[in-house]
């Protein structure tokens, strides 16, 4: 069945008339790696967790263009819950009816529509440009490129970087405020609330932790339960808060099973993976050279952004530490491109927070330690970094604190000591 054309040209009309009338927004830093990709004939996807900015910067690119060359759909809208594939050409009927024959397309939160991709690809041929987003990983997969014949690129969007967060509260830098007391003062101020609250635009802006659980609920109901038809709600409740509880922990799939007593190992693996797709969790291997290894292996889980933990997690003590290494991961995933991210194992059980894998070799080591000042925290980090530089056939390594920068050299290996905001705004 068609959805109604006249409910869809309400909403085409709509929705096209408050196109330009947004406030100022913070320029987003991915901006810059999708301006290469403004003038060729590829279709631009980008794709990330809901609400962390992909509509916005939607807008931001929108700005390059003049409304009046685009053709504009969001599908958050409610009304079109019942638009499918078939509903394109109707769609671009109401386009041309009401504004002419243009030859871009942004199309917003496309995800929920089975098979959009076969219109895409068909209006490709007739020249006709894309800029797509959604909030769904499965939008990065091998088939996606099948299916657009390999005619796309790919962006993935995160929460505010710890840059973008400065710029949010107008906070300038610049690299000599490392050395100014007053400056690095206010840095570390900044950082502190960065640090427990994350970097979600909706709740920097209205500061209501409400807003963070209201989109975790989103994930889990939206992105994964109605998406996946997954009826067991109080399974994938259990589950999500048991895994937002324990980030930068080691997990395993057989141990959940059993404490929470949920179904299988498939379906608590199966859980994970839609979490993961809907860009709430990580989970991150132990490296090794056989990936059956890797398979077996307890993995380690990372949430998407410390505000969304502060808001949802039970919180028995402080957790600044796990914090840390989460920020530390998601920031590393915003920025490695290309490059495999696990933690190691030493052959004497001392673990290492990444392991970065790129080329077919090895890259680097980073630990993360909030504090570095206890002397067997110290002497403990510093053996468990030169086992696994000596296993690994590194020369240097990295440990990021809270607050402490030194330089370390034994027996010809260096590991550098940075406070990781300091690591945030220079790397």
């Amino acid at each position: 069945m068609k959805m109604d054309i006249n409910t869809l040209k309400s909403v085409v009309a709509e929705q096209n008339a408050m196109l330009g009338l947004s406030e100022a927004w913070t320029p987003r830093e991915r901006l810059a790696d999708i301006e290469p990709y403004l003038k060729i004939s590829h279709a631009v996807i980008i794709s990330g967790m809901r609400r962390c900015g992909k509509s916005t910067l939607l807008a931001q690119i929108l700005q390059t263009h003049s409304p009046d060359k685009i053709y504009y759909l969001t599908f958050e809208d409610e009304r079109l819950l019942e638009f499918t594939v078939q509903d394109f050409n109707h769609l671009f009927e109401v386009f041309n009816e009401l504004y002419g024959k243009r030859k871009i397309f942004f199309l917003d939160e496309i995800q929920n529509i089975p098979k959009w991709e076969a219109f895409v690809r068909r209006m490709q041929e007739d020249n006709y440009k894309f800029f797509i987003t959604g909030s769904n990983a499965s939008m990065l997969s091998k088939e996606l490129g099948t299916r657009l014949t390999g005619r796309h690129v790919v962006v993935e969007l995160f929460p505010f970087s710890f840059r973008e967060y400065l710029l949010f509260n107008h906070l300038q830098f610049h690299v000599n405020d490392f050395l100014h007391t007053q400056k690095r003062a206010e840095l570390k101020r900044a950082f502190q609330q960065y640090l427990k609250f994350g970097g979600m635009p909706e709740y920097l802006k209205y500061q209501d932790l409400n807003l963070l659980k209201r989109a975790y609920e989103d994930i889990l109901y939206r992105d994964v339960m109605a998406r996946h038809d997954i009826s067991n709600e109080k399974a994938l409740r259990e589950l999500g808060l048991f895994l937002i509880s324990n980030i930068g922990n080691l997990i395993s799939f057989n141990k959940i099973k059993s404490i929470l007593q949920l179904g299988s190992v498939n379906t608590i693996k199966n859980y994970i993976q839609h979490l993961e797709n809907a860009y709430l969790f990580f989970t991150v291997n132990q490296f090794s050279f056989s990936v059956k290894q890797q398979m077996i292996a307890s993995k380690k889980i990372y949430v998407i952004d410390n505000g969304i933990a502060e808001s949802v997690a039970f919180q028995f003590s402080k957790n600044e530490g796990h914090y840390l290494e989460n920020l530390v991961f998601i920031e590393l995933k915003r920025k490695s491109h290309n490059v495999d991210i696990f933690y190691y194992k030493t052959s004497q059980g001392q673990e290492i927070d990444f392991l970065l894998f790129a080329k077919n070799k090895i890259e680097s080591l980073i630990q993360v330690v909030y504090s570095f000042k206890d002397k067997s925290t110290r002497e403990r980090e510093i053996n468990a970094l030169l086992n696994a530089m000596q296993e690994t056939e590194l020369t240097s390594a990295m440990i990021l604190t809270y607050d402490q920068s030194e330089k370390i050299k034994i027996n010809g290996k260096l590991i550098s000591v940075v406070p990781v905001y300091q690591w945030l705004l220079t790397k």
